[in-house]
Parts: C-alpha cells; sequence; structure tokens
C-alpha cells in the first residue's frame, strides 16, 4: 500500500481559503487519504485542515497595517517554519500573501532543501516590482498562475510556472439565483438594488465602509426606492452593525456564501473594492464599477511602483476600461455615485460590460474540461512525483 502524502498548505486571506479548500478537495479526489497541514480559514478547516493559528492574524495589507503587528508576524513566520521541518510534508503548498508565505519559504530552504515549494497565485510582477520574479525564482520551485500571461514572467528566470486558471470560473453551475434573494427579502422584481462590498479586511473596512454609505446616500436620494445590500465575512458583521447605528440606511446584511452570489445575482449594480469580487460579480453578470482607498503611506509606495495602467483584473485581461476604477483620490461618493447612477440609467452601456465580462471569463478558463483546481491538483502531484513520491 502507497504511503499516505502529507501537504503542508498556507492561506493568508479569505480568497487564499476559498482557493485553498478548492485545492484540497481536488487533490483528495485521487488521493483520498492524503493529510493537509498549515494554516487557513474556515473553508479549508472544513476541507480538513487543522489550522495551526487562525488565519485573520494574516489577513492585514499595506505598510501602516502591518507595522504595528510586525513582530506577532514574524513570530508566526518561526512558528510556521518550525512546524513544516517537524511534519516534514511531500511539499509545501502557499497560496498568495506573499509577504507572509515568502519569508516561510525563505526560512525554511536556508535549513531544509529537498521539500518542495509551490507557490499558487503569481505575485502581480507585470504590474510593479518586475525584479520580484527573479527573485522568488531562487527559493520557489513551481508556481500556479491564474492568468494566461504570467508563465513567460518567471519561466524566464528559470521557475517553472503552470496556468492553471482562475477559481471564479468554478462557479458556473451555480452563479446564483437574483429571484430567491429578491423573493427571500421581499423585494419586487423591478426594485433597484445596489451592491457594496468594501472588502474582507478590517482595513479595507475602515477606510471604505463611509465613503461607500456615503455614495448610497447619494443613489438613494436618485433612487427612492433602491436598496441596499452588503455581503461580507462573519468576523466583519459586528463592525458592520455599529457603523450603521443611527445612519438612516438600513442595508441587507449577507453572511452566507451562497446568499452572496443570490445577492450578486440580484443586484442591480455593484460597487466594490478591488480584487477578485469583479470576477465574482462578472460571473453573475452583475455590471459594477470597482473604487479603493489605502492608507496614505502605501497610497504614496502605490503611485510611484505600479507600473499598469489599470488595477480591475477584467480591464487588465482585456486591456481597456471595461469596469470603471475610483481609486485613491477618485473614491470619493461624488465621482462613485455619478458612475452608478449612469452605469443604473443606461441600458447600452449595462449590456456592453457584460458581453466584455464574458470575454475576459473565456481567457480565465470559463467552458474548459478541467476545472482550475483540478489543473491546480494536477501540477501540485506532479512536481510530488517529480521529487520521489509516485501516485497509488
Amino acid at each position: 500500500m502507497a504511503e499516505k502524502l502529507h501537504i503542508f498548505i498556507i492561506a493568508g486571506e479569505a480568497s487564499g481559503d476559498i482557493l485553498g479548500a478548492n485545492l484540497m478537495r481536488a487533490i483528495r479526489q485521487t488521493h483520498p487519504d492524503v493529510v493537509f497541514h498549515g494554516v487557513g480559514g474556515r473553508k479549508m478547516i472544513v476541507e480538513g485542515l487543522d489550522s495551526l493559528f487562525p488565519m485573520q492574524e494574516l489577513s492585514v495589507m499595506g505598510v501602516a497595517e502591518v507595522l504595528p503587528r510586525l513582530l506577532q508576524i514574524l513570530s508566526r513566520i518561526r512558528q510556521t517554519a518550525h512546524e513544516i521541518e517537524r511534519v516534514r510534508p511531500d511539499a509545501v503548498i502557499t497560496i498568495d500573501s506573499p509577504d507572509f508565505c515568502f519569508r516561510v519559504v525563505k526560512k525554511l530552504k536556508s535549513r531544509v532543501k529537498y521539500i518542495p515549494c509551490i507557490h499558487y497565485v503569481a505575485p502581480s510582477v507585470w504590474a510593479w516590482r518586475p525584479g520580484r520574479a527573479e527573485k522568488i525564482a531562487k527559493f520557489l520551485d513551481h508556481i500556479l498562475t491564474l492568468l494566461p500571461f504570467e508563465p513567460p514572467y518567471f519561466t524566464e528566470h528559470g521557475l517553472p510556472a503552470t496556468f492553471v486558471g482562475h477559481p471564479v470560473v468554478e462557479r458556473l453551475e451555480n452563479r446564483g439565483e437574483g429571484d430567491r434573494f429578491r423573493k427571500l427579502h421581499k423585494l419586487k422584481p423591478d426594485q433597484p438594488v445596489l451592491c457594496m462590498l468594501p472588502g474582507s479586511r478590517m482595513s479595507e473596512l475602515s477606510r471604505l465602509l463611509g465613503k461607500f454609505s456615503e455614495t448610497a446616500d447619494i443613489v438613494l436620494r436618485n433612487r427612492h426606492n433602491a436598496v441596499i445590500v452588503i455581503p461580507t465575512l462573519p468576523h466583519l458583521k459586528e463592525c458592520i452593525d455599529k457603523f450603521f447605528v443611527g445612519k438612516g440606511i438600513n442595508p441587507i446584511l449577507v453572511y452566507d456564501e451562497e446568499e452572496k452570489f443570490d445577492a450578486f445575482a440580484a443586484s442591480t449594480i455593484a460597487i466594490a473594492a478591488s480584487g477578485t469580487v469583479s470576477l465574482e460579480l462578472a460571473m453573475t453578470d452583475t455590471p459594477h464599477i470597482i473604487a479603493y482607498k489605502l492608507s496614505p503611506i502605501s497610497a504614496w509606495l502605490a503611485k510611484h511602483l505600479i507600473r499598469t495602467p489599470y488595477v480591475n483584473l477584467i480591464n487588465i485581461l482585456l486591456k481597456r476600461p471595461v469596469v470603471p476604477e475610483l481609486l485613491l483620490d477618485k473614491c470619493e461618493p461624488g465621482p462613485m455615485s455619478q458612475e452608478l447612477l449612469r452605469l443604473m440609467g443606461n441600458k447600452e452601456a449595462r449590456a456592453a460590460q457584460l458581453m466584455d465580462f464574458r470575454e475576459a471569463l473565456i481567457k480565465i478558463g470559463l467552458g474548459d474540461p478541467e476545472t482550475p483546481s483540478q489543473r491546480a491538483a494536477k501540477a501540485v502531484l506532479s512536481v510530488i512525483e517529480q521529487r520521489g513520491k509516485k501516485a497509488p
């Protein structure tokens, strides 16, 4: 009987938790006895992970957010590297969160060379700090990319790279039911619904929720019967509840993952923090804009280091401004409400966005016979095989 595989897997934020859970499930399809170790969130725990510590400790972004927790993060890096040495897994899979994950891998590789380290979600070297590709090629063994144009940035430096596609396209069969959401919340079929998505991190919420709320005020003055819905995560519930006390807005708050997609499908329009959520909205045919505001230090760095004309993934894939981007100084209620009201009242603009969404989604795997998670699992198992662990 073949020896069980042991895989150490690390995710540092909500999007990585989804990727990790899907990948764990895909690996288990061919290796049902696989044992997972590592750090992850609720979804990875459901798939059988006993997280070394709460994943939320790593969900920080930007220089100003990291500095106050630096000592704790450094302690978790040491703890994680030591645990990998103790477990001696067949492979280490790190998912996104490069500031944490790469430090873990470098510390590990300084002492243990033979454990293959695979990173899932390539750093955006095409957008900023292109020199990172050469640096990470020195300590990673393989990289899995979500976007089709990314592998050459790494293979030119000797790091094997595999395009696996974006996991958002795996929701093709379950993209949400708008009618179900409207019936549940007693909304009329033609009642406008504004979906607000101010981010999955507490730091994002502190910067964006106020701006989004003021934007909603303006929209409501122009669309008196509109309803506000906010899909969010359970650990942010208390913060959002407190924020809206006495504000005169009573949003529908959604915490369940499936109901979130129902809410997307029911929405007339959406405003979202930049990130993967834009692709999720595209999957549910929800017209939207993105907006984002950083701390002053992080904003200064972004202005001087980012090399791409767009930050939204749909715009990047199609090389044109399909989704309006209201970033930094433009992330204000006036410009944001203007864009939302324009899209709400312009059928041609909405239809054009939906057509462009489909074009972008095809580029990241929509319609392919294998899911991105299955392709990622194949790549991981291939790396393990090449290191001497044959599949059972």
